[in-house]
């Protein structure tokens, strides 16, 4: 990544929130492997934490839902690192829920940790980011959900859908010193698939109608962060980078075609 100076991350400081697991891990990893100095935060520490060869991120405890909590992250990276440049707004996620039988307060807690959440840190990183004389990049981790119907997910597919609109009005606030942007993921194979999809005969059906004819890998996704944090996407800001694969084969092909035969 060093050969192309706009991927060398060397002196800079990145945040990934929810970067010990999943995608967000597969996050931490690649800008790691750039020369970033990596701050992962979570509620509770990892048995192992994201790694690249012989460098290491730096675990931060912080409950992204809590205000003192997230507070207290941004004032220990300012004593400890003196700098932001880039944040991946990356927590959140849902369990499966059906919209019509699960509790108002749980629909509150999933808009809470997937919108209200990623909107607090984001407002955090930007108070540190508009006093350096380089600004800042945020990026949200959006999701395909906001763009399709969410069956099982409602709440979380109405909160990226949230998270969407969050993007472009916050590039509009905070340019031109702190870009703004959004990358949305459509399936991604990470180790807790198999509660979404089964077994790998699940997985293996899924990703068979997938155009690409695989899921995404964390790496992707992290590769499509390295690429929007950089100053070589420095006029992309209140956009969203969608990486779903070609997206999902329409269902009306398969109901066609079955009823051909």
């Amino acid at each position: 990544m060093g050969q192309l100076s706009g991927l060398d991350y060397s002196g800079k400081v990145v945040l990934v929130t929810g970067g010990t697991k999943g995608i967000g891990a597969g996050i931490a990893r690649s800008f790691l492997e750039a020369g970033a100095q990596v701050i992962v935060c979570g509620r509770a520490a990892p048995e192992v934490l994201p790694g690249a060869g012989s460098a290491k991120a730096i675990f931060m405890a912080c409950d992204v839902r809590d205000l003192d909590s997230l507070k207290a992250l941004f004032d220990g990276i300012r004593a400890d690192f003196g700098r932001l440049d880039v944040v991946i707004n990356n927590a959140g996620g849902s369990p499966s829920a059906d919209a019509g039988r699960a509790s108002p307060r749980f629909h509150e807690g999933i808009i809470r940790l997937n919108l209200i959440a990623p909107l607090n840190v984001a407002q955090q990183a930007n108070a540190l980011m508009q006093q350096q004389v380089e600004g800042g990049c945020i990026v949200f981790i959006g999701s395909i959900s906001a763009l399709r119907a969410s069956p099982g997910t409602a709440a979380y597919g109405a909160a990226k859908a949230g998270v969407l609109a969050l993007v472009q009005s916050l590039a509009v606030e905070w340019a031109p010193k702190v870009r703004v942007v959004a990358v949305s993921p459509g399936l991604v194979r990470t180790e807790q698939s198999h509660l979404h999809y089964g077994d790998e005969n699940g997985i293996a059906a899924v990703s068979a109608g997938i155009p690409a004819g695989r899921m995404a890998l964390p790496e992707d996704i992290g590769n499509a962060c390295l690429f929007i944090a950089s100053p070589m996407a420095g006029y992309a800001s209140g956009c969203n980078l969608l990486l779903h694969g070609g997206g999902e084969r329409p269902a009306f092909l398969d109901a066609a075609q079955s009823a051909a035969h």
